[in-house]
């Protein structure tokens, strides 16, 4: 994670999140790992380091909002890829919801003293 763009704690708040709606972008073809931290970067989130991202892909997938799979590769490797779930999309509907809720209450207090 880069500390210098934005506090560690804001990140680990809100990277497995993040990380279900670049996979849920991508649809049913899924995508990689590092087209996921790419995304993440793009969108101002910072580098996020393979150490990070591939544990929270893991949980992801262990709480069955992901699923995976091993794509062979032209003349290299083979990539394992991630696409979002019928439970995933559920689960990623409901905490944007929440998400916003909770930036709009916590942007009021600090802008104004007051959420109510």
């Amino acid at each position: 994670m880069d500390e210098k763009l934005w506090p560690s704690e804001w990140l680990r708040g809100v990277l497995s999140q993040s990380i279900l709606a670049v996979v849920a972008h991508a649809g049913v073809d899924g995508t990689y790992g590092y087209a996921i931290a790419q995304r993440l970067e793009i969108e101002g989130l910072g580098k996020i380091k393979g150490g990070t991202l591939y544990p929270i892909l893991n949980r992801l997938e262990e709480d069955g909002n992901v699923t995976s799979w091993w794509v062979g590769g032209k003349g290299g490797p083979g990539r394992k890829t991630f696409a979002i779930t019928a439970s995933g999309r559920t689960h990623l509907d409901h905490r944007t919801t929440q998400w916003k809720r909770f930036t709009e209450r916590t942007t009021a207090l600090m802008t104004q003293g007051s959420t109510k």
